[in-house]
């Protein structure tokens, strides 16, 4: 272990100087810089509580030289390392050379590319694919010593300078930093002289030079913007007034341009203050979005708002409101120490307030007025005394949430309409671009082109999103509405899907390949179904009264209670992308709790359309919350998180094994889940047989077989079983492949290309294992993922067709013997899955008795595929366990609590 001296500063410092510690580094010194207006940096405050020497020099050098004074000091210590980790002081020759291990700087660039103190800003305006930091050896040179360590990140298209700090260069450069010394501990720390090949230095970004040259693309000016947010803040003149431009991101060149111009002198043309934010132009014709202005006296607006800052009329607080401004005039003189008294005009930054004062001040508010959550931006944008507290009460009165939705459409003309879809996350009531600005490409099937890019959600969108899910419920308005509001809400949202049904089967059909008329009757009809049978039962959730043996004589009451669990986690399929979404989110609603919902990565849309409804509906901030992203990183993070209580899934039993094991591991999740099958149909001789072929093909065809309870197995009595096979195979030859747009298409293209290609090779696997092909096997040759109708028959009990699930629109036919009902039954029971099964038989004893002794959560007999909102849905063995739809289904989403009174 050696003994350190810490020069330097900041939060960041203080970070090192912490991990210094744990590694059991003795800290000889730590020199900072002088409190501010009677605040002590975080470096020094905490080593003073540790009882460590703090130093508070103003300056270590005069006219280039050390002060021998201060020099004296530092060598007093016995450092025989200096670690610098973030350093804003001069500091001279003979301190950095005389440890032992001399000194160590830490640089937020990749030396020797931006050296100079605006390192992170030059990385963002030059627009660096990489970024990262360099751990490098101190010298007389401005940023020139030898290199010891570097480590490397990827550059976000909307990253800031804040967001590729806090999410990279701080906690990867406390690491570093202190990986570093362990280097040099271990006598392996490395010396790399600096190239001069690529080596460039800028000068310290000041507000004086941020100024916007609109001559450039929008590419270069978005990294201008960005580059010096927050700090100093690119600006330009507008209106006559110097104006700082704050959230810049790239927009599709496809966005629609709509909004009040606004004259910017210099730009390419006039910019646009639209419900997104300010859209700018660069001379390439390509856009920009704003999100907030600053003006020249401090104050902070939504850019949205440009034309309309100064409309909101004044509210006149109750008494209680008046009381809490008090406290809160209170606050501001804590905070603004050198104002004599706070008037209503007083303005927090221009009487001295920093950004560390913000943050105090938004907790300050936390602390007296729960109900007031305020974001550090809210204070940005109400700096006077006066426009604060009327934010604040606003927002107590419930006012602030009144705002009208931003959404950010991708706009089609198809289907003979315009259909709007909106493609970002949607967290806490708003739409928003996933941690990084990631984003993907959701895929036509038909075609196999792009339909639009999609944010990629992120583990921190996750934790946004179950934050504002588990704030909502606890402390929000949804905990408080009575259930027949909440039914309601649940009525209002059905009856927007309703008016938009259209244009919910058209993204539906686009997005998962769905033939358009089967999306609007089945996949959105029976949504909308679904969430009208679930909304009538809000206020009939009920507990029970008990008699328990001490109820008499000592008066004794006992009671249950139905109560909503909490945040609920919902992660859905993608062949029935909407209508998946509504059979577990509506009962989840109806009983009260919160929901964070990952559509399928493949069919994010009509989930992401679904939220834009329902926040139309007035559901409030946070009650729903949608995720377009990856299962691996996505719904794993919705399984392992501690504050989600009940996951529901749809999808794989392998999966679904997986999903419970970590909701096991995390914290003992609720779970429910409808996991794969191999769904068998028995038809027997005596059986309607123009109906038995009419629904045997739909049991196995419906929505190209991409259907949960699909007939995996048909079972046909063998004296009539190659006259079925002929009429099937009649039927198969007349139906139509197509453009799911087209009405007259009765099959459209598999979901996504992966799965067309397992269908090719599960064919191909039948084949090889001796089945018999008797129709389709193949790809069709055009483009997009279309596949044949197929037909096997002669399938052997043992073959892989026979076990496994195609999950497409394959027919896998079997004999079984004239009149052996029993071994018929003990072959289609043999399987891990049970998820439905079927009976095609004009014998009703027969029926009864076959339906009694299938293992499947479904019968159907003489029909197929015949789901209804009330009746439960759910199956056995490694099919899953759990209801969906039905009474039954508001269990999966409640909790039960006895409660016994003595009165």
């Amino acid at each position: 272990m050696m003994r350190i001296a810490v020069i330097g500063q900041s939060v960041f410092g203080l970070e090192v100087y912490k991990e210094l510690r744990k590694e059991g580094h003795t800290i000889v010194g730590v020199f900072t810089i002088p409190d501010k207006d009677g605040k002590a940096d975080p470096l020094g405050a905490e080593a003073e509580k540790d009882g460590v020497n703090v130093f508070k020099f103003p300056r270590w050098r005069l006219k280039g030289k050390g002060i021998p004074e201060v020099v004296q000091v530092y060598k007093a210590t016995g450092a025989e390392l200096n670690v610098m980790p973030f350093c804003s002081q001069f500091i001279p020759m003979e301190v950095i050379d005389h440890p032992a291990h001399g000194s160590i700087i830490y640089h937020p660039s990749l030396l020797p590319r931006h050296r100079g103190a605006s390192a992170i800003n030059w990385t963002l305006i030059h627009g660096d694919k990489k970024g990262g930091f360099t751990v490098f050896w101190a010298d007389d040179g401005l940023d020139t010593g030898p290199i010891l360590l570097q480590r490397e990140c990827d550059v976000e298209p909307e990253d800031t300078v804040n967001t590729i700090y806090k999410r990279f260069l701080f906690p990867e450069g406390v690491k570093g930093t202190v990986d570093a010394v362990r280097l040099i501990a271990a006598g392996n720390a490395p010396k790399i002289v600096q190239p001069e090949e690529g080596a460039t230095y800028e000068g310290i970004q000041k507000k004086d030079n941020a100024k916007i040259d609109w001559n450039q693309s929008a590419q270069a000016l978005h990294n201008w913007i960005r580059g010096n947010d927050k700090v100093p803040g690119a600006w330009a003149e507008v209106d006559g007034q110097k104006v700082t431009f704050y959230g810049s991101s790239l927009l599709d060149s496809g966005a629609t341009a709509i909004g009040q111009p606004l004259e910017i002198p210099g730009a390419s043309q006039p910019g646009l203050v639209a419900k997104a934010g300010l859209m700018l132009f660069g001379n390439d014709g390509k856009t920009l979005l704003v999100k907030n202005l600053q003006f020249e006296d401090g104050k902070m607006i939504a850019a949205a708002r440009y034309f309309s800052s100064g409309s909101c009329a004044s509210v006149e607080l109750t008494e209680e409101e008046k009381a809490f401004a008090e406290q809160m005039r209170g606050v501001w003189k804590s905070i603004l120490t050198n104002v004599d008294a706070i008037e209503d005009s007083t303005d927090f930054f221009k009487s001295g307030a920093a950004s560390m004062d913000v943050v105090r001040l938004v907790e300050e508010v936390k602390l007296r007025a729960s109900g007031c959550q305020l974001q550090n931006e809210d204070v940005y944008m109400n700096t006077t005394f006066q426009d604060f507290i009327q934010m604040c009460v606003r927002k107590l009165r419930g006012e602030d949430d009144e705002e009208e939705l931003v959404v950010d459409y991708v706009e089609k003309n198809i289907n003979n309409m315009t259909i709007r879809m909106p493609h970002q996350l949607f967290i806490n009531g708003e739409f928003v671009d996933a941690e990084g600005g990631k984003t993907y490409k959701t895929i036509n099937p038909t075609d196999g082109t792009a339909i639009c890019d999609v944010s990629l959600a992120q583990s921190s969108d996750v934790d946004r999103a179950v934050a504002a899910a588990k704030e909502a419920f606890e402390e929000g308005e949804w905990g408080k509405i009575n259930p027949r509001d909440r039914g309601r809400l649940l009525y209002k949202l059905a009856d927007l899907m309703e008016e938009h049904q259209e244009e919910l089967a058209t993204i539906e059909s686009m997005d998962s390949g769905a033939v358009y008329t089967l999306a609007l009757k089945t996949h959105v009809g029976m949504s909308i179904q679904t969430f009208r049978y679930f909304a009538g039962w809000c206020d009939k959730i009920q507990g029970c009264t008990i008699p328990i043996n001490q109820a008499r004589p000592n008066r004794n009451l006992t009671f249950t209670k139905k109560e909503p669990i909490g945040v609920c986690a919902i992660v859905i399929p993608w062949n029935y992308p909407l209508m998946m979404l509504a059979w577990k989110t509506a009962a989840c609603l109806a009983a009260g709790n919160t929901v964070v919902l990952k559509p399928a990565q493949v069919t994010p849309l009509t989930a992401v359309k679904f939220a834009e409804l329902a926040a139309r509906a007035g559901f409030p901030k946070g009650v729903i919350n949608i995720l377009p992203g990856s299962g691996a990183l996505v719904g794993q993070r919705l399984s392992d998180h501690p504050d989600v209580r009940k996951l529901g899934f749809t999808g794989s039993t392998e999966i679904g094994k997986h999903i419970m094991k970590s909701c096991a591991v995390s914290n003992v999740k609720k779970v429910s889940l409808e996991l794969g099958g191999k769904s068998p149909l028995i038809i027997f001789s005596d059986c309607d047989m123009d109906k038995a072929v009419r629904m045997g093909m739909s049991a196995v065809f419906f929505n190209k077989g991409e259907n949960c309870i699909a007939a995996g197995r048909l079972f046909v009595e063998e004296n009539i079983h190659d006259q079925y096979v002929k009429r099937v195979v009649e039927e198969v030859k007349k139906m139509k492949i197509g453009d799911p747009l087209d009405r007259s298409t009765d099959h459209g293209p598999q979901n996504h290309k992966a799965h067309m290609d397992k269908l090719v090779e599960y064919c191909q696997t039948g084949v090889r294992e001796g089945a018999t092909l008797v129709y389709g096997g193949k790809q069709v040759s055009r483009p997009g993922f279309f596949f044949e109708p197929t037909i096997f028959t002669d399938v052997q009990d043992h073959m892989f067709i026979a076990i496994e699930e195609s999950f497409g629109p394959v027919m896998i036919l079997s004999k079984f013997k004239s009149g052996d009902v029993d071994e018929v039954l003990r072959r289609a029971n043999a399987t891990e899955y049970g998820l439905a099964s079927g009976v095609f038989t004009r014998d009703i004893s027969k029926a009864l008795y076959v339906s009694e002794k299938l293992n499947a959560g479904t019968v159907f007999v003489n029909t197929y595929n015949k789901t209804d909102v009330a009746a439960p849905f759910g199956g056995f063995k490694q099919s899953g366990f759990g209801k969906d739809l039905g009474q039954e289904a508001l269990n999966e989403y409640l909790k039960t609590k006895a409660v016994t009174v003595e009165y």
